[in-house]
């Protein structure tokens, strides 16, 4: 029988599965036996290319990083229309990906998609006239503010039902009913309100370093 021109297995595939198992249930769905049968092969096989299920998060979070545009930090883009859209090519990758969030925030590690993002954010911002200090302190704070938009949605935790918001206890919310129906809106609007807010009190920041 001839062999077969495509391996059975590859680190890729078993990474693309993986990502689509978490996407769809979550990261204690992650297991070598869910796995294995996901893909087919025997769980054993699966160790040539993992040797932990943490080993294999950490590369499903990296190649989640691997998807955000880093091309406004190398294409002349002033820094603060390269953060901007950068910090939207980032979210949308982690709004796509959301239950792997948790992975992704512990840190770069040694994840490299992970580290070159780190990388090319600092080196903009330091060529851009940022000192070094200030320039680490603006990849944390972004970073800070674009996880914090993917852990969940802001309009989605409201329930549709009218009976929960009793006027008499929250005089308030009479309309926080309606929230849910309009999440992608709602949210997509506060993320957009927020990073300018945030990249307004950086530019002020800027003019007195640049001084």
């Amino acid at each position: 029988m001839a062999r077969p021109r495509k391996p059975l297995l590859s680190t890729d595939r078993i990474v693309a599965t993986a990502r689509d198992l978490v996407d769809r249930e979550g990261l204690a769905a992650v297991s070598t036996r869910r796995l294995a049968a996901e893909l087919g092969v025997s769980g054993p096989s699966l160790y040539n290319h993992f040797r932990t299920k943490d080993e294999l998060l950490e590369a499903v979070a990296d190649s989640v990083s691997a998807l955000v545009d880093l091309s406004m930090f190398e294409d002349g883009r002033d820094w603060r229309t390269a953060l901007h859209d950068w910090a939207v090519s980032y979210r949308a990758a982690l709004r796509d990906h959301p239950n792997i969030v948790p992975v992704l925030a512990r840190g770069p590690g040694r994840r490299p998609a992970a580290l070159r993002l780190a990388d090319a954010v600092y080196g903009a911002m330091v060529e851009a006239g940022w000192p070094p200090a200030q320039a680490t302190s603006i990849g944390a704070l972004m970073r800070y503010f674009i996880m914090g938009s993917a852990l969940g949605s802001f309009a989605g935790g409201f329930v549709d039902d009218a009976s929960a918001y009793d006027p008499a206890d929250y005089p308030h919310l009479g309309q926080a009913h309606l929230l849910a129906e309009q999440q992608e809106k709602i949210d997509e609007r506060a993320f957009e309100a927020g990073l300018s807010a945030l990249l307004d009190g950086l530019a002020q920041q800027y003019e007195q370093v640049r001084v």
